[in-house]
């Protein structure tokens, strides 16, 4: 089952501890201390990778423990390094502590990292002690231990268009048609009951744009009615919304109807997505109470005529028109689209042994 929210528990590794020692060789004169640091505690860092698609493996493993340092040596040897605990999240994915709400990090780019429980710093040994006036000291450092976190992560996914529209109106048939996916479909309401995600291919060689179809909304969806209070934030990133409408009324709706609410549910989820340019497609052109009511809809609809297309999943009728604007739309915001927030954090960014 597709898992957008989840959140899990880890734990960095501890520093290894210090290392009291001294030199005990023949023919070596007083030869002072030789105890090596220990080793700094391993990372838990979550690296974002576009070959995953939600949090469905860490709903499995929810606890995240890396390995701790190794403790110091004599003859100087410093302890191996902690090994770090990685996980592996979508891109999309929004790191927030679950105990404050702080913003951890916002991972947009495949390979980006977040450190979200830093290691702790290994022990000095006693030979950092030593000095012209300390020629054998005889103390060390324990390791610090590492940090623990609770982090809750959410999925907003990354798409170039967003897929809107009420229960059956042909969503899931118009990604199978343009994209080749395979969602299921089926004639009865909610049949999609997770994000789906397809690839949009604009001719041979050019850029794959990504399309994401999310349930069905409801009159309410932002107060919690229905699926979409949950996955309509799977359209916030989105730079195009294609709207679909059922032209033919089958279950005694107006198209005029369903586009004025379902402008009203995104404005009330999130004003932002009011703006966001947007096409509008009535779909099932195939069946005969479908022209009267795109006839009405495209004379009355305070949208641009240009905006709106008829259009038939089943029979594809329609199918390569609206595709083509969408693609154009989709490159076109790319282009104009502001820089993603670097949110990469250094692996390590602890001073070393003092």
């Amino acid at each position: 089952m597709f898992t957008d929210e989840i959140t899990i528990k880890t734990k960095a590794g501890d520093g290894g501890d210090g290392c009291m020692s001294f030199r005990r060789e023949a023919y070596v004169p007083r030869g002072g201390p030789d105890g090596g640091n220990g080793g700094n505690g391993g990372d838990v860092v979550l690296i974002a990778d576009e070959n995953v698609d939600d949090f469905t493996a860490l709903k499995f493993k929810p606890h995240l423990t890396a390995r701790r340092g190794a403790h110091g040596q004599g003859k100087l040897k410093t302890g191996r390094r902690g090994a770090a605990a990685t996980a592996a999240v979508p891109p999309g994915t929004i790191v927030r502590d679950a105990g404050t709400g702080e913003l951890i990090a916002d991972l947009v780019e495949h390979g980006q990292r977040c450190v979200v429980a830093r290691g702790g710093r290994g022990g000095r040994g006693n030979a950092a002690f030593k000095s012209a006036t300390r020629r054998a000291p005889r103390e060390r450092e324990r390791g610090l231990p590492g940090e623990e976190r609770t982090v809750a992560l959410e999925l907003k996914v990354i798409a170039d268009i967003g897929l809107v529209g009420f229960p059956n109106a042909g969503k899931s048939s118009f990604l199978a048609a343009a994209c080749d996916a395979r969602p299921k479909i089926a004639a009865y309401p909610f049949t999609t009951l997770a994000p789906n995600l397809g690839i949009l291919r604009a001719s041979p060689g050019d850029t794959l744009i990504k399309v994401a179809d999310v349930p069905g909304l409801v009159e309410g969806a932002h107060e919690g009615r229905g699926l979409g209070h949950r996955f309509l934030r799977h359209i916030e990133r989105t730079h195009v919304l294609l709207i679909i409408l059922d032209a033919a009324g089958l279950d005694g709706r107006d198209p005029l109807d369903d586009f004025a609410a379902l402008r009203d549910e995104l404005a009330c989820h999130d004003p932002a997505l009011a703006a966001r340019p947007f096409l509008v497609a009535c779909n099932k052109m195939d069946l005969d109470a479908a022209a009267e009511a795109y006839d009405r809809f495209r004379q009355n609809a305070p949208v641009e005529k240009e905006l709106i297309f008829p259009l038939s999943c089943r029979t594809r009728a329609g199918m390569e028109a609206i595709t083509n604007a969408l693609v154009r739309f989709a490159i076109g915001a790319r282009r104009t689209r502001r820089p993603l927030p670097a949110t990469d954090t250094p692996n390590d960014t602890r001073p070393g042994p003092r």
